[in-house]
């Protein structure tokens, strides 16, 4: 059996299929500063955070993010 033609008989993932609604105007600042972050600065969570930090991207609050509300926000928006 051909490569393509598994994965077309095989169940896969829609991009979106898990998403409850659009993305918020604040998800899509997060979303990119976060690739931006990946991309320059590393993928340790010290290094998201203090990224996040000095992009003036701010937690949900308003407050400038600590370890335990990155992982809380990521917990809520189910990444």
């Amino acid at each position: 059996m051909s490569s393509s033609t598994e994965t077309t008989d095989w169940p896969y993932l829609e991009v979106h299929q898990s998403r409850t609604h659009e993305p918020s105007p604040y998800e899509h600042k997060l979303a990119a500063t976060l690739e931006e972050v990946f991309t320059k600065v590393g993928h340790e969570l010290a290094d998201v955070v203090g990224g996040l930090n000095a992009r003036q991207v701010h937690a949900p609050d308003g407050q400038p993010w600590t370890e335990e509300s990155f992982r809380a926000e990521m917990h809520r928006l189910g990444a």
